[in-house]
């Protein structure tokens, strides 16, 4: 079983339907999140993150894992009844049954100490299940690409990126919160904080969103044409698909500097909390949204907002779209300073770094800025 469930994570296609695997690797994906899961109850202090204990609701996460314990065991013990890929729906029942020897949803929460070093445990769960069950099934419904598989080549990198940069959000939050109050805790004025943190929420929104878009072109537009830079960055254009695992694909370097550029303003000029909030969301959204295999131009309004069709080019080979389109959330930035590509087509042809010299591999990539030779 073990060597079928590292030969399954090693390869790359489409899941033939009726055989099982399907089923399976939902199944098994769900029994793995419970399994995580469960160890986050028993083990708060350590693999949660204090800011996201205060916001959830622990009885409905329960049933939410309560709910995914049924439908993973459920699906593996019709796979096994009817001989249908046995040793994947035996991996993914294996870990149900871990969970519920474990105490499943029922885990008491006792008090516990703050201040405790910890992993993002419980953030990686909830993103990962929250980015699945939303992205593919909207890459399903509005494929660009209809022939690439969820498991498309390279994915297993992507996977790598993603769970590592949301363990360590924890370490990636108190570095980026120190530097912020170190580098730029000096330019802070209460007269400014105070009007910027009084404006309502219809008017802080947007601005906030277009604060941080102007300090996001220029620093992006930066790790294009400083070379030291362009090697932390080469390592997202070395996505060769676009799905919703390739916004992951970042060196962790890049999400420390450019998370710290980008909430200086917010934090120097004092937008409201509420205000905040949403920004994170509609962040959390278009950093997935835009790299998703999704067929999304929308009209007159893609002039105004960065869409799938817009960030593609970004990761374009094409030469028209080499070092153009820069923004993150508001289009208009690139048609200002003139960096919006033009072209007759209306999706590129093929993406990644033109010459393909980044390596595949997570590891590989996290050193590849330091050993690279061009």
């Amino acid at each position: 079983m073990l060597d079928k469930l590292n030969e399954l994570t090693e390869s790359h296609g489409a899941l033939n339907p009726g055989k099982g695997m399907v089923t399976g690797v939902i199944a098994l994906v769900l029994g793995m999140l419970c399994f995580l899961g469960v160890l986050a109850f028993h083990f708060p202090q350590y693999l949660t993150t204090p800011e996201l204990r205060k916001s959830y609701d622990v009885a409905l996460i329960r049933q939410v894992m309560f709910v995914a314990m049924v439908i993973a065991g459920g699906l593996s013990l019709v796979n096994i009844l009817f001989n249908r890929s046995r040793w994947l729906a035996a991996g993914a029942f294996l870990f149900v049954a871990l969970t519920a020897i474990l105490g499943g949803s029922k885990v008491p929460v006792n008090d516990f100490a703050d201040g405790t070093p910890y992993i993002g445990l419980d953030w990686f769960i909830l993103d990962l299940l929250g980015s699945a069950l939303i992205f593919i099934f909207i890459e399903k419904l509005f494929a660009l690409r209809k022939d690439q598989p969820v498991f498309r080549p390279e994915w297993q990198t992507d996977v790598h990126h993603f769970i590592v940069n949301h363990m360590v959000i924890g370490f990636m939050l108190l570095a980026t919160n120190l530097l912020v109050h170190k580098l730029f805790g000096w330019a802070s004025s209460d007269g400014i904080r105070g009007w910027f943190g009084a404006l309502p929420f219809w008017a802080g929104l947007p601005l906030i969103i277009l604060v941080a878009d102007l300090v996001q072109y220029w620093t992006h537009r930066a790790y294009h044409e400083v070379p030291v830079l362009w090697r932390l960055h080469a390592v997202h254009h070395s996505a060769k698909h676009m799905d919703w695992m390739a916004g992951s694909r970042q060196h962790i370097l890049e999400i420390l500097i450019t998370r710290t550029l980008v909430l200086a303003p917010i934090f120097t000029l004092g937008f409201s909390k509420d205000v905040i909030d949403a920004y994170i969301i509609v962040v959390g959204f278009q950093a997935v949204f835009n790299h998703a295999n999704v067929s999304a131009r929308l009209g007159p309004l893609r002039y105004l907002i960065v869409t799938p069709n817009f960030h593609h080019w970004h990761h374009s080979q094409d030469q028209e779209a080499l070092d153009k389109n820069y923004a993150a959330h508001y289009a208009f930035l690139d048609y200002l300073f003139g960096t919006a590509v033009k072209s007759t087509k209306l999706w590129p042809e093929q993406y990644g770094v033109l010459g393909d010299y980044v390596p595949n591999g997570f590891w590989k990539q996290v050193k590849f800025p330091f050993v690279w030779k061009g």
